[in-house]
């Protein structure tokens, strides 16, 4: 089958700075992509470089540098606490980076484009495991709704330009991310990196004792950002909506979005408990009911991206053992 995207083509990462945009940039150059002998280019503007809050210049870059190619990782991100407490920040900024980046590739006759989303844009409730039909039947969980409402409006968005003009948009939404380059801030981070820091510090300082957060009953999926890196590059080559053999929704209509993951959940007490393991912390975990849980169950159904040829190879505990040699190594 011929591939959707070339060797030849200059693509365009947006947020290759952070820890999905790098794992796409560095999937990207091992299988080929961007090597000067066959006339590809991997365009990583830093964000002095290419403000994406800023119209015009972002509008100007792209006529400038013509990307054939688009990979939309930049986002503003955090974990319950930021998103409770920058709720404008989280709904503003985020949808000010997608309406530039997707109207300027648009407008400039990008060929591929990819927008990554987020596993948060489900209802609160949604049937388990999550299908992609569940967008929009229900309410969000209200600790993330700022973000989740901005990725919504950005999926939106590309099947609204891909419906009315034929721009060639496609959207992963991802469950929850780590593994190298992850954000280790004690407030500002998700639930698997402020564990491993919080275990880490409790082992170096002889801690007796860890408190996490919530009752440790809600469960969650996670994936390893490899894994993520590699099902972006597989459907940039591979997945055409409009083809017959594409998934398909309960109208029969073409799928312009898919659920990626690993289709496996644990419970946040089980994840404390297995990072703590790894760690070697001899201490007890206590728990603090008086911090909120979020969505009690987040998995993803991963059907349909399994039925174009794309799974995830990284195991839960390989891939926390792997981020917490990195952070080891690379952070603190």
């Amino acid at each position: 089958m011929v591939k959707k995207i070339s060797k030849k083509d200059k693509i365009f990462v947006a947020g290759s700075s952070g820890m999905v945009g790098k794992s796409v940039v560095k999937k990207l150059v091992e299988l080929g992509y961007g090597r000067k002998e066959t006339g590809g280019k991997i365009l990583t503007p830093s964000r002095k470089e290419l403000n994406l809050i800023d119209q015009k210049y972002v509008q100007e870059w792209f006529e400038i540098n013509k990307p054939d190619v688009v990979i939309l990782a930049a986002a503003k991100v955090g974990g319950i606490i930021a998103n409770s407490s920058y709720p404008f920040d989280f709904i503003s900024e985020n949808l000010i980076i997608q309406n530039n980046v997707i109207q300027s590739s648009w407008k400039n006759g990008v060929k591929r484009f990819l927008f990554l989303g987020s596993s948060c844009i489900y209802p609160k409730l949604s049937e388990q495991p999550i299908k992609e039909e569940s967008l929009l039947t229900g309410a969000l969980e209200k600790t993330n709704e700022w973000y989740a409402i901005a990725k919504i409006a950005g999926i939106k968005l590309c099947q609204a330009l891909r419906m009315q003009y034929g721009f060639d948009a496609i959207s992963l939404m991802p469950t929850n991310l780590y593994g190298p380059g992850d954000n280790y801030h004690p407030t500002n981070s998700h639930v698997m990196a402020a564990l491993i820091k919080k275990f880490y510090d409790a082992k170096i300082n002889n801690a007796s004792s860890v408190t996490c957060w919530g009752s440790g009953k809600p469960l969650r999926e996670f994936l390893y950002i490899k894994d993520l890196a590699d099902s972006v590059v597989f459907v940039l080559e591979n997945w055409d909506p409009n083809d017959k053999n594409s998934p398909m929704d309960k109208d029969g209509k073409p799928h312009f979005f898919l659920n990626v993951g690993t289709g496996k959940d644990i419970s946040i007490f089980d994840l404390a408990s297995l990072i703590s393991k790894l760690i070697d912390f001899k201490g007890t975990i206590n728990w603090d009911h008086t911090k909120p849980d979020g969505t009690p169950k987040k998995q993803l159904e991963v059907s349909k991206i399994k039925k174009l040829g794309w799974e995830s190879k990284t195991s839960l505990e390989e891939g926390i053992k792997l981020t917490i040699r990195d952070y080891i190594n690379n952070v603190i």
